[in-house]
């Protein structure tokens, strides 16, 4: 868990806000089903799949998985810099992130992303401390970080989680 206490009231803050401005519908699968914030940054540690969804040109809905980290209170993902899902983002940077573990736990983000190393631009600020995570997690011999891959960080306008029983979650082996 990287958050800090603010972040931690912000997360909490938009997950408030999302199941309450959700469907009757939805409200009636999530409510009492789901997990504070602080329990949620327990749950998302480390690398978690992802199902990112982003829009092409024509407006054609496209899905598909990325490395998820969860930090400071947002998803952290990233591509090759080839990939259709960076051009897609770079032009409609609206996207759709969905982490499912089976039933027990998923997590549904709506938001747009910020390019955190974009290629000839200025780095986001915390770019050399997300960096060095990465390097950490993959190995900094991976790639070549500047050319090959680009990330991005998804700035949630909505958020909800299903975790019908956080002790499923949380138990150690």
């Amino acid at each position: 868990m990287r958050e800090t206490p603010v972040e931690l009231i912000e997360l909490q803050a938009l997950l408030d806000a999302s199941l309450s401005r959700s469907t009757d519908h939805l409200q009636s699968i999530f409510t009492d089903r789901t997990v504070t914030a602080e329990q949620l940054t327990g749950v998302l540690t480390g690398m978690c799949t992802l199902a990112l969804s982003t829009v092409t040109a024509k407006g054609e809905p496209r899905i598909s998985g990325v490395d998820g980290h969860f930090l400071h209170g947002r998803w952290v993902f990233g591509t090759a810099r080839t990939a259709a899902k960076a051009r897609h983002l770079a032009a409609r940077p609206a996207a759709s992130v969905a982490h499912l573990r089976g039933e027990d736990l998923g997590v549904f983000t709506h938001g747009t992303v910020e390019t955190l190393n974009p290629l000839g631009g200025a780095p986001a600020d915390d770019w050399p401390e997300l960096l060095a995570y990465f390097q950490d997690f993959y190995g900094a011999d991976a790639f070549d970080w500047e050319l090959e891959v680009v990330y991005y960080r998804l700035h949630p306008h909505w958020m909800t989680v299903y975790a019908p029983d956080i002790t499923k979650l949380t138990a150690t082996s």
